[in-house]
């Protein structure tokens, strides 16, 4: 006669309680997971830095100088017209002398096909493009890998196509805007020359043919470039510059070089990474177009520390901002070395006196000309050739 044997079953309050163990483990897992997919991206976009380098130093050996940030054709065959509308107008006949160094090292990072379309005629268009607004354009809408970190989430309209990289132009935003100064339609045009030579302190220089020799501070103590984040429309003060009152002009200008915290009131107190709901100008975003020289899209200022505000004029559109560095790195971002080394720089580095003004021509004290950068070790940086001593390791 056959025994049957009885099989037990899982009640269900251990069918539950497995569950929840897993769930527990689950739950232990996921954070463990996305670290090691945010290490893969900032790897990667370390390594999208380190070719830019290679790129700019293969740009030097061939050329002997470094690419120009704020190149490419003008309107005119002698001398370019003056005047603020010419200067950065939106163009289909020429680029306005509006295109940033990223363009110039294209065929050194494995874009050769892009700049050949862009050094050709390509459609009705004429060699080296329209200015970098017009979307119609395709290589002023494409999206590089090589200019992309892979943690910034920012795609689509109403950009162009996006970078993360952005040339580093000094300690101060006097006459940094991108307005070609050297041809405007000045009272004193060597006032104007003597303020470009005091204030234009970066590793580059709008508009200005620069070597690795006039790099007196040394390369491997000179920032060349620094990482930003792409705006998102959420009115992040890293990405957006605020509707404000600066006054006119003048007065918006020297408010910008005289007071670096000067934005500092239309944060949201509430949410201090972001503007208040009316203070957000959302058409000129950081990043926003790869092409572009203006300092919004592709210039960076070592003045405020990493991932603080960027602040400008309202009634200077994107043309002049004091542009600090980003990233959706937790507690810092990456910078681009003169020697093509890639370091990561925290939120916390040493940035001297934030309510210490620009140094510029007629300047005294710790804005005097060739004086040592007023903030800090960021500052001194951020310089090429202000003999500083750098003695900490970032």
């Amino acid at each position: 006669m056959k025994t049957i044997k009885s099989q037990r079953a899982f009640t269900l309050v251990e069918l539950l309680v497995v569950i929840a163990i897993i769930g527990i483990l689950v739950g232990l897992l996921l954070p463990a997971v996305q670290a090691a997919r945010e290490a893969a991206r900032r790897m990667s976009c370390s390594n999208n830095f380190k070719q830019i380098g290679l790129g700019i130093h293969n740009y030097h050996s061939a050329y002997s100088q470094l690419p120009t940030h704020g190149s490419g054709t003008t309107g005119t065959a002698g001398p370019e017209v003056p005047g603020n509308n010419s200067r950065h107008g939106n163009t289909t006949a020429h680029s306005n002398s509006r295109l940033s160094m990223l363009v110039g090292i294209l065929p050194f990072v494995e874009q050769q096909a892009s700049w050949e379309q862009i050094s050709n005629p390509l459609g009705s268009f004429n060699p080296m493009g329209p200015s970098p607004e017009n979307a119609g354009y395709a290589p002023w809408s494409t999206d590089f890998a090589s200019f992309r970190c892979p943690s910034d989430p920012g795609r689509g309209l109403p950009a162009l196509g996006r970078t993360n990289y952005a040339a580093c132009i000094g300690d101060s935003t006097w006459f940094s805007s991108m307005w070609k100064h050297s041809s405007a339609n000045y009272d004193n045009a060597t006032k104007v020359s003597n303020e470009i030579r005091s204030a234009h302190r970066g590793f580059f220089r709008n508009f200005q043919k620069t070597k690795f020799r006039g790099c007196l501070d040394g390369l491997a103590n000179t920032i060349a470039m620094g990482e930003i984040i792409t705006y998102l429309g959420d009115r992040d003060n890293r990405a957006s510059i605020p509707t404000d009152d600066m006054g006119n002009n003048t007065q918006s200008l020297d408010r910008l070089r005289n007071t670096p915290l000067y934005c500092r009131p239309w944060i949201d107190s509430a949410r201090p990474r972001f503007w208040t709901n009316s203070a957000s100008r959302d058409y000129a975003g950081r990043g926003y177009q790869w092409a572009d020289a203006s300092p919004v899209f592709s210039s960076v200022h070592t003045i405020l520390p990493p991932n603080a505000e960027i602040c400008g004029p309202d009634n200077f559109n994107h043309l002049a901002i004091n542009g600090t560095m980003s990233s959706h790195h937790q507690g810092g971002c990456h910078v681009l070395m003169g020697d093509g080394a890639v370091k990561f720089v925290t939120d916390s580095i040493e940035a001297g006196s934030a309510t210490t003004g620009n140094v510029h021509r007629a300047g005294t004290g710790a804005r005097a000309p060739g004086s040592v950068s007023p903030y800090g070790l960021w500052g001194s940086l951020g310089t090429r050739a202000s003999k500083e001593v750098i003695d900490t390791e970032i």
